[in-house]
């Protein structure tokens, strides 16, 4: 019995040491999240150049609903997230927000797309953010939704893919 019981204290030992290292290694994840964040739109930039997408800047919507004479944004983008719009554009107070979009650039910049209709008119506001800010107004899914966009597209980085996908796994797993 003996045996058995000091067996046991070293499983013990051994698990509650796992978990220390575990919190310790999580919070360096979550204290780190940002600079994450940011050399992932880095290397991202490929990626958005190929899939990305032009984005409406303006545009007159008729009776139906349907967009006529529309402007595009000239710099690819993707969408990575969307959240509960803001009250008011920070270009123009005057302008209710209808829907906002965390976005990357194929510039490697994070912008929030905020998007107003007038009842005739869809306009747009492109607001620069940093990685903390789009993190901290748009959670982790940006993260994950950047993570498989690299994923789909980048073929020939299998090895920043691999460790890309464990620390997003790591992540979300202690989220």
């Amino acid at each position: 019995m003996d045996e058995i019981e000091k067996g046991f204290e070293k499983l013990m030992k051994k698990i509650e040491e796992l978990q220390e290292k575990n919190a310790t290694l999580s919070e360096k994840v979550r204290t780190n999240d940002a600079k994450l964040l940011a050399k992932m739109s880095a290397s991202a930039v490929p990626v958005v150049k190929i899939v990305g997408l032009n984005m409406l800047r303006m545009g007159k919507q008729d009776t139906k609903g349907e967009i006529y004479d529309p402007v595009y944004y000239p710099q690819k983008m993707i969408v990575l997230g969307k959240s509960e719009p803001a009250a008011l554009r920070p270009d123009d107070p005057s302008k209710k927000i209808t829907d906002q979009f965390c976005v990357l650039s194929e510039d490697g910049d994070f912008f929030e797309l905020m998007y107003s209709f007038d009842g005739f008119l869809t306009d747009s506001y492109l607001n620069p953010v940093d990685p903390k800010t789009a993190l901290d107004r748009y959670g982790y899914d940006i993260l994950f939704m950047l993570y498989r966009a690299m994923h789909d597209y980048l073929k020939g980085e299998e090895a920043l893919i691999e460790a890309l996908e464990k620390v997003v796994g790591y992540v979300f797993a202690r989220a």
